[in-house]
């Protein structure tokens, strides 16, 4: 069977602005405008709303002056309304040539909030066509609410479309505006009008309230709809519109007969793109997109990957510009840090390998994060702990820090099986730590080393929440060493190089 193409219109810069709290400033439409159309390659943008702001006509104006030298502006959409013809005018100073007319598909609506026969409302949208067409402006129609009006007024929407494919238009734009449809509901409703209109354009403008979109996508386009409306990320209003990653992932792997044709390898960086210039951060569980969706984290799971990819599907990550990861935690095992460590280029034996499972678990029954950037300290911290026999023990501590006072510490240390408790003040917390020990040693009559050199460190690219390591060099009569300590506070992470310190002299 041929297969069949079907067009994607993004809707983000229009539709997905509508999420709240939300809006794009002028350069961003214009940078993403061209990222969607140059580099995902969907094949329609919708842009805008006519007659909502200066900077809104500011931002259309910079896309549609770079899109009619660069050949696009037969892609580039704007929202219109039935207005005697102020859109219009708008439009035409905008410089936009394609106008996505929104009118009322359902009998409820249009009665309501209009108060307007279907008589009147199909004039004044033939008036606005034809004067849209002497301006050389090109027509599609929205039919607001035409879901509800598929199920509570059928025969008004069939009026409608009717009046509409005698009209000189394009493309009939069909929303589940309130987002209320199934997928069976959906399906049905496509499979009567394109049966009844085969020669019409018609598109499916999904919104996610019940999270069916993708599954009424796919009803869509299985009826027969010639066109899909999405969003990057699934922005939008309330819950957001059908998903622009998800719907290209399912019509690709589970609809053969239908080709598009949007870039998947792109999708990821305009995802990411997108939450940057909004702050609409992705879930870290979002399908395609979403940090944790190619990431593994059961040992078994990368146990099996290691076996014939036991545990791979159609979703490969490459696919979306991406990488299949193994997460560091308690749950992980040995198999998931083996993963981790052949990235690095790093090799353990197996009983390195057993104590640092051992210590990503701890940190795991912790709550700590664990990264992959982590794993070399993690490695240096444990071996390092395997180089001496432990007899003192940094039992417990307070560190306080008081504005208008000089932190303090109480300390409780065991040294040879017999315990300590000693009480300092210092510069800071770790400098009150080290004087609360020097009276504990003082008493034994021993010397501690010179502290000498402080140096914390981080993973690249890590934030506020991460390990990170202190290394401590101290200096003796008769030589210089270091010792190092792992924990997600610089402060804890420095006692424990010097608890090993204290193992060391």
């Amino acid at each position: 069977m041929k297969a069949r193409t079907i067009e994607i219109m993004d809707t983000t810069l229009r539709d997905g602005e509508q999420t709240s709290g939300v809006s794009f400033s002028a350069s961003e439409k214009l940078t993403l405008a061209k990222l969607l159309l140059e580099e995902l390659k969907v094949d329609r943008i919708e842009v805008a709303s006519a007659r909502v702001s200066e900077g809104e006509l500011k931002a259309v104006q910079n896309i549609t002056e770079w899109a009619e030298a660069e050949g696009y502006l037969s892609k580039v959409e704007v929202l219109t309304f039935v207005d005697n013809g102020v859109s219009l005018k708008w439009m035409q100073e905008a410089g936009a040539k394609v106008q996505n007319l929104l009118t009322k598909g359902s009998l409820n609506h249009l009665t309501h909030q209009l108060k307007k026969t279907p008589e009147q409302h199909f004039n004044e949208i033939a008036t606005v066509i034809s004067k849209g067409k002497e301006l050389g402006i090109e027509t599609n129609v929205y039919l607001e609410d035409w879901s509800n009006g598929m199920r509570n007024s059928e025969d008004y929407v069939f009026q409608f479309l009717d009046f509409l494919t005698a009209q000189p238009i394009k493309r009939i734009l069909l929303p589940d505006t309130l987002g209320i449809l199934t997928h069976t509901e959906t399906g049905a409703f496509f499979k009567k009008i394109i049966e009844r209109y085969p020669d019409t354009h018609f598109d499916f403008h999904g919104h996610n309230d019940y999270d069916l979109s993708v599954a009424n996508v796919m009803e869509a386009v299985k009826a027969g709809c010639h066109g899909l409306h999405l969003t990057v990320n699934g922005m939008g209003e309330r819950a957001g519109n059908a998903p622009l990653a998800s719907v290209v992932a399912v019509i690709n792997d589970f609809l053969p007969e239908i080709t598009i044709g949007v870039k998947e390898s792109s999708l990821y960086k305009v995802s990411k793109l997108v939450s940057a210039f909004t702050g609409f951060t992705i879930p870290d569980n979002k399908p395609i997109v979403g940090d944790n969706v190619f990431t593994q984290t059961a040992g078994i799971h990368a146990d099996g990957d290691s076996k014939k990819n036991l545990y791979f599907n159609d979703l490969l990550p490459e696919r979306f510009g991406r990488k299949r990861k193994y997460a560091l935690g308690k749950t992980s095992g040995k198999a998931n840090i083996q993963k981790n460590l052949q990235e690095l280029g790093l090799t353990l034996n197996d009983d390195e390998l057993k104590k640092v499972t051992e210590r990503i678990i701890e940190l795991g029954d912790k709550k700590e994060r664990v990264t992959k950037d982590d794993l070399p300290y993690i490695i240096s911290d444990v071996l390092d702990s395997n180089l001496h026999q432990q007899k003192v023990f940094v039992k417990s501590y307070v560190l306080t820090h008081s504005k208008g006072l000089k932190p303090s510490t109480t300390l409780s240390i065991e040294i040879d099986g017999k315990s300590y408790e000693e009480n300092a003040q210092g510069d800071g917390q770790f400098d009150a730590f080290i004087n609360a020990l020097k009276k504990v040693y003082k008493k034994e009559s021993r010397e501690l080393p010179k502290l000498v050199d402080y140096a914390v460190r981080i993973p690249p690219g890590s934030n506020s929440d991460a390990l990170c390591e202190t290394v401590i060099t101290w200096q003796t009569k008769e030589k210089d060493f270091t010792t190092r300590g792992l924990d997600s506070d610089q402060t804890v992470s420095a006692i424990k190089a010097t608890e090993k310190m204290l193992n060391l002299v």
